[in-house]
């Protein structure tokens, strides 16, 4: 029986048959059977004038048929599922594994301890979220403890050891920054303007919020090789273009150069992603436009629910991930929430 299966830039569509093809919204907005002159079945539509980020408002299966309403559209426009199948251009196509859901990344903290396998749980999904733990200093210095049993060491910054991420915090350095800010931060990768930014962070809540504080985490890995099999140049530009990363404070200041996609020898990715931190582009002017359209690509992809996470830390909860391949944010907030971050890097790379 034919089925939908619909995403962020297309629609897959699996054929009576059992096989499948994927579609854009932006192909089929351009084969739209509505836009043909109604006497001589020619189209009237020119596609250098379509909208790249063209999307539907609603998408079904009816009669055989691919009945898809567009934007600003009082009639229906129907793809015959038999036509779709003759001029199917991705057949079969094998897409980019999703992020771990939401249910496969939480684990309960038994005792106030992360899993024994937690490394291994790092490395398969990127992140893991523990529930249920002690919330108060001495339960994030057990937890370091527990990490540094495991091989990693601590890495300190020049804000300090460990972050207390409060916005009346007086135990940190250089805390002229947006995470001791009660202000939303959106996806981002930490430290990227270090020649080799810490491999790992343990965020450890102490106290939430009155409202909002939600967090953010999205897989750059899985995003970049999705990008890659959806927008070549895309990919193109965003692992070979050099950004600059620059972070300046009253009392701190580093630049590093480095594509924002970085491809590693067994294929996984390495990601610098840092708006807050990105120094003014200063590239030719027939390749600026490349630049930001890569980056929004990016970005959308980051946003759609294959791979974007939001979820609340109570007290006691944590987050641990890999921050050279997972994006992390946070939503506003209002209220005293208190969260303690410390980065971790394997003993060798220190």
């Amino acid at each position: 029986m034919p089925a939908i299966a619909s995403f962020d830039r297309h629609v897959r569509l699996t054929f009576a048959s059992g096989s499948h093809a994927d579609f854009h919204w932006l192909w089929l907005r351009h084969q739209d059977p509505l836009e043909r002159h109604p006497t001589t079945g020619e189209r009237t539509l020119n596609p250098a004038l379509l909208d790249l980020d063209v999307s539907p408002v609603s998408v079904r299966l009816e009669r055989e048929a691919l009945v898809v309403r567009w934007p600003g559209a009082d009639l229906e426009s129907r793809y015959a599922l038999g036509w779709l199948e003759e001029h199917a251009y991705a057949r079969d196509r094998v897409a980019p594994a999703p992020g771990a859901s939401l249910a496969d990344l939480e684990v309960p903290l038994r005792g106030g301890r992360l899993p024994e396998d937690f490394l291994a749980r790092l490395d398969r999904d990127g992140a893991l979220i523990g529930r249920g733990g002690g919330a108060s200093p001495e339960a994030t210095e057990a937890l370091i403890a527990q990490v540094e049993g495991a091989g990693l060491s601590v890495i300190g910054t020049h804000f300090g050891r460990i972050e207390d991420l409060r916005t009346d915090n007086t135990t940190n350095q250089n805390t002229d920054q947006l995470g001791y800010t009660d202000a939303a931060i959106d996806l981002h990768t930490d430290q990227p303007f270090l020649p080799r930014p810490p491999r790992y962070q343990l965020l450890h809540a102490i106290r939430a919020a009155e409202s909002g504080g939600e967090s953010l985490l999205a897989d750059g890995d899985r995003i970049a090789r999705a990008l890659a099999t959806e927008d070549a140049e895309a990919y193109r530009v965003l692992t070979s273009t050099k950004l600059r990363f620059h972070r300046k404070q009253k009392a701190f200041e580093r630049v590093e150069i480095r594509p924002l996609l970085s491809r590693r020898e067994d294929g996984s990715h390495e990601v610098r992603s840092s708006y807050f931190t990105f120094a003014p582009f200063d590239f030719p002017f027939d390749e600026l436009e490349g630049v930001y359209r890569a980056l929004r690509r990016f970005e959308s992809l980051a946003r759609s629910p294959e791979f974007f996470r939001r979820f609340l830390l109570g007290p006691g909860d944590l987050v641990l991930y890999d921050n050279q391949r997972m994006l992390h944010g946070r939503a506003g907030f209002r209220g005293g929430r208190w969260v303690r971050g410390v980065y971790f890097d394997r003993e060798e790379a220190r």
